[in-house]
């Protein structure tokens, strides 16, 4: 009765600590509708926080924004969530960087997919970014000459390739810098095509593919999300070999994939957060580089294209649909 009667007494202590935990409050700004990939990037990160001790309702509330890919609705999601002064933003992709910059300075933004962060602008170095924001990468730019040995693996006849990519995006131009470097070794011609809306993109190539032996490699950014679709069925129409850096592009109906392990990066960023929230300044954190790549292949993609996929690439891929 005596213990009862102290750990009775102790109750009330404990509720009121319980109750004066300060509740923090974490925005995520997403240029997505609520699909089934980012909501599982979402779950990801959620989980993460949770083996760091942050529980919804109890030390942490998250608002959640889907701003889908209209630049209007990022930007307005961005201006409404810097507005409620969150304690930490999770910011997703190069479309919502800007925006949230924009709106606000003070307002610490952790980035779990960014591809040139320095180039864009977002930080002042990988070391020490500087302001207000940090986060994760999701290439390097060697990664590029790494796509096309990949494309030559998987369709040796492949002689020449389309690149896919947006000049006024330093990333991308570094990344097709990184095929051209490779090419003559391989004994491929690139060329490059435009990436901003669908109707550039078609036409050239359309073009392209009157020629044989073509293959195609869409760099890594959010103009390639905004057009998966689209860029996913011409390759298909065309008869295309093609190289993509994301696995969506593969569930999608695409051939292979390789890059980043998304679902880690918003893992690692569930860190970054928690040191954020424990006080650290994003200033003094550096922007991190991916640690862990998966290779995913369609083989419903390959039969359609008349592709065998060697031994060697199956043996090496983390997902395969069949």
């Amino acid at each position: 009765m005596t213990l009862l009667g102290g750990a009775a007494a102790g109750w009330p202590f404990a509720a009121r600590a319980q109750q004066s935990e300060r509740v923090r409050r974490i925005g995520i700004l997403l240029p997505a509708a609520a699909d089934a990939v980012f909501q599982a990037r979402v779950g990801a990160f959620q989980q993460a926080l949770a083996l760091l001790g942050w529980m919804i309702g109890r030390n942490v509330r998250i608002d959640i924004r889907w701003a889908t890919t209209n630049a209007a609705e990022i930007r307005r999601h961005a201006t409404e969530l810097a507005a409620l002064a969150p304690d930490v933003i999770l910011a997703t992709g190069d479309s919502t960087m800007p925006p949230l910059l924009e709106a606000t300075r003070t307002v610490p933004i952790v980035f779990p997919v960014v591809s040139d962060p320095v180039g864009a602008g977002y930080v002042d170095s990988l070391a020490r970014p500087g302001g207000n924001a940090t986060g994760f990468m999701t290439t390097e730019y060697s990664i590029g000459g790494k796509w096309l040995e990949l494309l030559k693996e998987i369709a040796p006849k492949v002689t020449r390739v389309a690149v896919l990519r947006d000049p006024a995006i330093p990333a991308q131009t570094a990344q097709f810098g990184a095929i051209q470097a490779v090419a003559p070794a391989l004994r491929v011609e690139v060329i490059p095509i435009n990436l901003r809306d669908a109707g550039e993109i078609e036409q050239p190539v359309g073009t392209f593919a009157r020629s044989p032996n073509g293959g195609l490699i869409a760099t890594a950014g959010g103009a390639a999300v905004r057009h998966r679709d689209t860029i996913v069925t011409l390759a298909a129409r065309y008869r295309l070999p093609a190289v993509y850096w994301e696995r969506l592009f593969v569930a999608a109906g695409g051939l292979i994939s390789y890059g980043a392990d998304l679902v880690e990066q918003y893992r690692r960023a569930a860190g970054y957060v928690d040191r954020i929230l424990k006080g650290a300044k994003p200033a003094d954190m550096p922007v991190q580089a991916p640690t862990k790549y998966e290779l995913a292949i369609n083989l419903r993609a390959a039969k359609a294209l008349g592709l065998s996929v060697p031994q060697s690439v199956l043996g090496r891929a983390d997902e395969v649909i069949e």
